[in-house]
């Protein structure tokens, strides 16, 4: 069982720091560029009723296809965060457990 130094010994390490620093680099962009589309589609729906009402295709509206936006963002957020944990995050993580 590990004890409270081994996990200040890893945190403390160059390598662990590294990695938090890469998974801050991802994490954080991306969650504010959802938050902020999420917002602007809040805001949209709830002050522009005919730009939302705009048809895009017979009965489809501009509400509906952004609202699904919505989804094919969170889908294209996890994809592309599943890509970059497998190429750079957890080649660093195995090592560093190597390490330990």
């Amino acid at each position: 069982m590990p004890d409270l130094d081994d996990f200040v010994r890893v945190q403390a390490d160059p390598a662990f720091q590294d990695l938090r620093h890469r998974l801050r680099r991802f994490v954080f962009p991306m969650t504010a560029f959802f938050l902020t589309w999420y917002l602007a589609y809040l805001l949209l729906a709830t002050y522009a009723h005919s730009f939302m009402a705009t048809k895009v295709f017979s009965n489809i509206n501009l509400g509906v296809v952004l609202g699904f936006g919505q989804f094919v963002t969170t889908f294209g957020i996890t994809v592309l965060y599943v890509r970059f944990a497998g190429r750079t995050l957890d080649p660093r993580a195995a090592k560093i457990r190597s390490s330990t």
